[in-house]
């Protein structure tokens, strides 16, 4: 997929001020500091698109831009750590949840995993919670370009292993460097390859 354009539309605090749901539309989402603004910018070429910080749990809104005119691509917020109180990472995980379970039109959800670090319980848990809701979702190991290749194998094949002892089939699973833009294209082709199917089936998100 070739990105022509890539526009902020709009923050939303509620899901049900988010964009009408009349295109596809992408999501990503991980813990606080998995790397997904650097991520989502690699994929779009585009060095400001998502806000990048230092500071985990920046992004605090459900973040929609509009790709090439006909796709939604969703900046969720992170879960897990962040420097916030209880009841404000509440209000997170109520505004992830009811998004993720009622925006008819979320075509896919894009699970990101710092592939430094080994299966943690919160990813393994969101995973679970995925699956079990029947949302479409795929795995993104992040910042591949901080281990040696050996080490990046041997991660995701322990990845692997623990999520077999619960799961028989695993959902698609992508290698990224936000730093080297490894791994954008093939995201980009499953979306690519997805929208046509849906364009080809005349696929509506009206209810």
């Amino acid at each position: 997929m070739v990105i022509k354009t890539a526009n902020f539309v709009k923050s939303s605090g509620k899901w049900q001020d988010c964009p009408e749901p009349t295109i596809p539309e992408y999501a990503f989402i991980g813990r606080s500091n998995v790397g997904k603004s650097s991520l989502i910018n690699a994929m779009m070429n585009h060095k400001d698109l998502a806000k990048t910080s230092q500071t985990p749990g920046k992004t605090q809104l459900i973040n929609h831009f509009l790709v090439n005119e006909n796709w939604y691509l969703t900046d969720l917020p992170g879960y897990g750590y962040a420097k916030v109180s209880k009841s404000i990472r509440k209000d997170f995980e109520k505004l992830i949840t009811n998004y993720i379970l009622n925006r008819r039109n979320l075509v896919n959800l894009f699970v990101l995993v710092d592939i430094r670090h080994n299966p943690q319980k919160i990813d393994l848990e969101f995973i679970q919670w995925c699956g079990e809701s029947g949302v479409p979702f795929s795995i993104v190991f992040t910042k591949a370009d901080k281990l040696k290749p050996n080490a990046v194998i041997k991660n995701v094949e322990d990845y692997k292993a623990e999520l077999h002892k619960t799961w028989e089939d695993l959902p698609e699973l992508y290698v990224t460097s936000a730093e080297k833009k490894e791994g954008c294209e093939e995201i980009l082709n499953f979306i690519e390859k997805t929208n046509d199917f849906l364009t080809q089936n005349s696929v509506s998100f009206d209810e």
